[in-house]
């Protein structure tokens, strides 16, 4: 049972005991879904879904957004929800591109929250005022990410703590769902000592902070320079501590040492994009690319059991942190060279 709190007004000073049953709820609900998650690794725990691959910014080392596509219409968006409803999906993230500029962004959420399913959002902060903040808490948003890469804007990027800094405020007073500020490193970011910066503030709002080392163009590792890991051991001991902070696979990335892992998706994470075709995660679009309306169970297993070449060398935190639900069991094999197609060839050879 999903337990829904209504709240009449505005997240504020004089609200204490709503606060604490909400977030105690959300508590409960992640207690679940882990359990569920180590009792059965038949449906998948977390979903990426795009519905919306436009941007505002252009981020240089970005590849997941464009200038010129629109929004994927409501009523396909509700359809794909349902579908992972139907595969037992535990948290739904929605991600793009931006997901604000979506015209009915705050239905989606209300519709992710009727199917019993943990809501999140990654944004890049530009849209947190304080009118859309209190339609995201109406809407029931429990989690949000936001990634901020410099303290002042660059050619590389505007996610600034300079520019984002009174979204942050905003984002500390009225929101009622839980903010996380995400650190960056490497990448070709300027100053790799803005990320200190940005960690220290994030922490002084009350925001839970984690830490990211940005990844080329297919999700591989761009190992960091003496300079950046000294600010990497610094920025880990920043933030709070959950299940967002599992990020141990990064000590063997910063100092450029592959990482043992059993990557999981396309079973535990899913990654849906604009199309609703399901991909390992949103730097190896292209396979398996099969349709969300005709995704099984024996899609899951099949990926479940099946090693990912890219594993070894990846910095997707999401992926690599799902996977540490199943990463004492179930030995994976390399892929099915019978089942070979142009989509996975291609994938083989990154």
């Amino acid at each position: 049972m999903t337990v829904r709190f209504e709240h009449p007004g505005k997240s504020c000073p004089s609200c204490p005991t709503f606060l604490v049953m909400k977030k105690f709820s959300t508590l409960l609900r992640e207690a679940r879904l882990i359990s569920r998650g180590l009792l059965s690794t038949k449906h998948p725990i977390l979903a990426h879904m795009v519905p919306m691959r436009r941007c505002n910014l252009s981020c240089k080392y970005c590849n997941e957004y464009d200038k010129t596509s629109d929004p994927v219409p409501f009523e396909t968006v509700k359809r794909r929800i349902d579908l992972l409803a139907a595969l037992g999906t535990s948290i739904i993230t929605i991600s793009g591109g931006e997901p604000l500029l979506h015209p009915e962004i705050y239905d989606i959420f209300a519709h992710i929250r009727s199917r019993g399913i943990i809501a999140g959002l990654i944004s890049n902060g530009y849209f947190m005022t304080k009118d859309r903040i209190e339609k995201l808490n109406a809407a029931g948003l429990e989690y949000l990410q936001i990634s901020i890469d410099n303290v002042t804007p660059d050619e590389v990027s505007q996610k600034s703590l300079k520019v984002l800094d009174r979204y942050l405020g905003y984002l500390s007073k009225y929101a009622e769902f839980h903010v996380s500020i995400n650190s960056v490193i490497g990448g070709g970011v300027k100053n790799p000592e803005d990320a200190l910066a940005v960690a220290r503030r994030a922490v002084e709002l009350g925001f839970s902070t984690s830490l990211g080392i940005i990844h080329d163009g297919t999700g591989q590792l761009k190992p960091l320079s003496e300079k950046e890991a000294r600010i990497y051991e610094e920025l880990k001991q920043f933030g709070k501590t959950s299940w967002t902070r599992l990020n141990q696979f990064q000590d063997d990335l910063a100092y450029g040492r592959p990482h043992d892992w059993r990557c999981r998706a396309g079973a535990r994470y899913l990654y849906i994009c604009e199309d609703g075709l399901v991909h390992y995660c949103s730097q190896q679009r292209g396979y398996p690319a099969v349709p969300l309306e005709n995704y099984t169970r024996e899609d899951i297993r099949r990926e479940f059991y099946t090693e990912k070449p890219c594993a070894s060398m990846c910095t997707i935190a999401c992926v690599q942190q799902v996977a540490m639900m199943d990463n004492w069991r179930a030995p994976q094999r390399p892929p099915d060279p019978t089942a070979k197609n142009e989509r996975q060839l291609a994938f083989d050879e990154t």
